[in-house]
């Protein structure tokens, strides 16, 4: 990745590119470039292909392993491309965290944790570990968002974990 990027947002979503993304996302953020920052696509010509062909020619899609986007981001805060970047789960946006690539801010739009202890919104099943990486990256002072479409209403995790700890 040559060129700067302005990161407008990191999200994690199970789905990766999808509706939601496409149609609510993109316009409201004004972005003009996504990152999917996932080992399973970025290993499977296919499903790079599907991703790929699903957003508008005039979106940029960079697909890498979480390992070869944490170490080679060239990111800024201000005049870059503004760019959306994707895990599908929170504990591979904690492995880019660990890995150098930090952010203030984490969007959870579509979870579904298969031991889910903790249902945040109708789309966030949260496991325990989950709960676990999203506390650590809490005491890291990243601020934690739950909100599948910009029109909702943001709930700060933290807030919410007050009362609704299980």
């Amino acid at each position: 990745m040559k060129s700067n990027y302005e990161i407008v947002l990191v999200r994690v979503d199970d789905r990766l590119i999808h509706g939601q993304i496409l149609e609510a996302w993109l316009p409201f953020l004004k972005a003009s470039c996504i990152i999917v920052a996932n080992d399973g696509v970025a290993s499977d010509l296919f499903r790079e292909t599907v991703m790929r062909m699903a957003v508008p020619s005039d979106t940029e899609v960079i697909i890498r392993s979480i390992d070869e986007f944490s170490g080679n981001y060239p990111y800024t805060h201000a005049n870059g491309k503004k760019t959306l970047v994707l895990f599908s789960c929170i504990s591979d946006a904690m492995r880019a965290y660990a890995s150098g690539f930090r952010f203030s801010q984490l969007n959870i739009g579509n979870v579904y944790s298969e031991n889910g202890a903790m249902i945040c919104l109708p789309s966030v099943l949260l496991g325990s570990q989950d709960i676990d990486r999203l506390e650590e990256l809490i005491r890291e002072n990243v601020t934690i968002e739950l909100r599948r479409v910009p029109k909702e209403r943001s709930c700060n995790f933290k807030n919410y974990l007050k009362t609704h700890k299980p």
